[in-house]
Formats: structure tokens, C-alpha cells, sequence
């Protein structure tokens, strides 16, 4: 055969060139190939190619999928929240700056309207909660949180992200860092409990693909949960929490996750 694509290539024409839910997208990077390399063949017939993983590149560019790096550290103020879009699961970090200012809170990354009240609910939960948080009473009143989704181009809603916007908001206010395996979603009521989500199948498919190790979830999504097959949850472990406090604290004590790192 004149041209092969290795099981590593198609998984990389698929993770970084196309991130659909169907296989048309698929077929069309696969087609661009196969037309570069049938003139390759009409040039010389005895051409044999190989595509792989690390050529990829030369035959359909750079890579043009996830707009968002993996991290590859703890980090203050980031929280990795999980989305459900038409094309299937998506990783969302959440930022958060803390800038000087009498209290009030910027949102960017082209957030749509019930993403937008997740924030302020978000907010008025860990001001209402400050001690549980181990923040002063009256924190706000000198500064000004800045949130931002990345990806400006992309829209972004849902109720979803409100457990991961609290945890990035905690991370920022304390100083303390957000474990870089551990994502999150959850909508978050104005007490602090978290509430049920959908699209749990893509998003612990989209946890798996960047990485993450861990998903805190809703306990009442326990039992859609356990109907996943094990072959779209392997390598994740859920972490099932009713409030919000709870999952802060998965999220941001490193001695949950690694032992090792919090010797007794």
C-alpha cells in the first residue's frame, strides 16, 4: 500500500485537528492526505508513505484544535472546569485575578448570560461564607476579582461551571494553589450546595484527554456516574460532593492527592 496512518496519528488528527462529535471532519483531514499523497505516487508509483504521529505536521500543518495548554503546574486562581458543547466535552479553565478595588467583579471570555449569574452567585457565596474560607469579613471591600474564561472566540454558558468559578475564586483570595489533576463541575446554589449536571459522558471523556485524574461531582450524579462503561471512566476517579466547601477543599489541599507531599 502506498500510504499508512498510524493509530497514534489518527488519534492526534482527531484530538488536536478536528474535536467534533461525528467523523466528517475526520474523513476530511484524511482525504487532504491521501490527495497529497496520490501526487506524491503519480510522481514516482513506487512511493511508499507512512504518516505518524510525528510527521503529521508536514501533511496537514499545525496542530489547530484545543486552544488551551495543558497545565503542567499547580496554580493560584485556575481552576479546571468541564463543559459540555456540541462537539462533545471540552476542558474550561476558569482564572481569577485579584486586583485592588471597592469590591466588584469584571467577567471576560465572552460568557453567556446564566454563566454570567453562576459568577455573581459565586461570589456572593464565598462573601456570605468568608469564615468557612478562612478569609476577614469584610475582604471585598479593597479589592476587585477579575474572572476570565480563555478563549474569547468560543461562547461560553451554563450552570456548570459555578463549583469550578468558586474554587478558582478561594484559590485566588487565599493564595492557595489548585491541584492540576483535579477538575471540576457542579452548579453551585447561593448556600454553597452543589447541584446536578448534564453531559457527564463527554465531559469525563474531555478530563480523561487533558490529563486529569480526578472530577469532582455532584453527589446527586452519582447513579449517571455509574452507568458510564468502564471504558470512558478508566484512569478518572469521581470525587461526589454535596457543597461547595467540600470541593475546595479536593481541590485546593494537596495532601488529598498526594499523601507523600503532606508527611504526618
Amino acid at each position: 500500500r502506498a500510504l499508512r496512518v498510524s493509530d497514534a496519528a489518527l488519534a492526534q488528527i482527531i484530538d488536536a485537528y478536528t474535536r467534533e462529535a461525528g467523523v466528517r471532519a475526520v474523513e476530511r483531514e484524511l482525504a487532504t492526505i491521501c490527495r497529497k499523497v496520490g501526487r506524491l505516487v503519480v510522481a514516482e508509483p513506487a512511493t511508499r508513505v507512512r504518516v505518524t504521529r510525528t510527521n503529521l505536521v508536514r501533511w496537514l500543518g499545525p496542530a489547530r484544535g484545543h486552544p488551551f495548554s495543558r497545565r503542567t503546574e499547580d496554580e493560584v486562581g485556575v481552576a479546571t472546569g468541564l463543559a459540555w458543547t456540541e462537539s462533545g466535552g471540552e476542558v474550561l479553565p476558569v482564572e481569577v485575578s485579584v486586583l485592588p478595588g471597592e469590591g466588584a467583579l469584571q467577567l471576560t471570555g465572552r460568557l453567556g448570560d446564566v454563566m454570567r449569574e453562576s459568577a455573581y452567585t459565586a461570589l456572593s457565596h464565598v462573601r456570605a461564607s468568608w469564615s468557612r474560607y478562612g478569609l476577614t469579613p469584610d475582604f471585598y471591600r479593597s479589592i476587585e476579582l477579575h474572572l476570565h474564561v480563555p478563549g474569547a472566540a468560543v461562547p461560553k454558558d451554563g450552570p456548570s461551571a459555578g463549583i469550578a468559578i468558586v474554587v478558582a475564586m478561594v484559590s485566588a483570595l487565599s493564595g492557595r494553589a489548585v491541584q492540576r489533576q483535579v477538575a471540576l463541575t457542579g452548579e453551585i446554589s447561593l448556600h454553597g450546595q452543589v447541584l446536578p449536571v448534564g453531559g457527564l459522558r463527554e465531559k469525563v471523556l474531555a478530563a480523561r484527554r487533558e490529563g486529569v485524574r480526578w472530577i469532582v461531582l455532584p453527589a446527586d450524579n452519582r447513579g449517571d456516574w455509574d452507568r458510564l462503561p468502564r471504558d470512558v471512566v478508566g484512569g478518572v476517579t469521581p470525587v461526589f460532593v454535596h457543597w461547595a466547601q467540600e470541593a475546595v477543599e479536593e481541590a485546593l489541599d494537596p495532601c488529598r492527592r498526594n499523601r507523600a507531599a503532606c508527611p504526618q
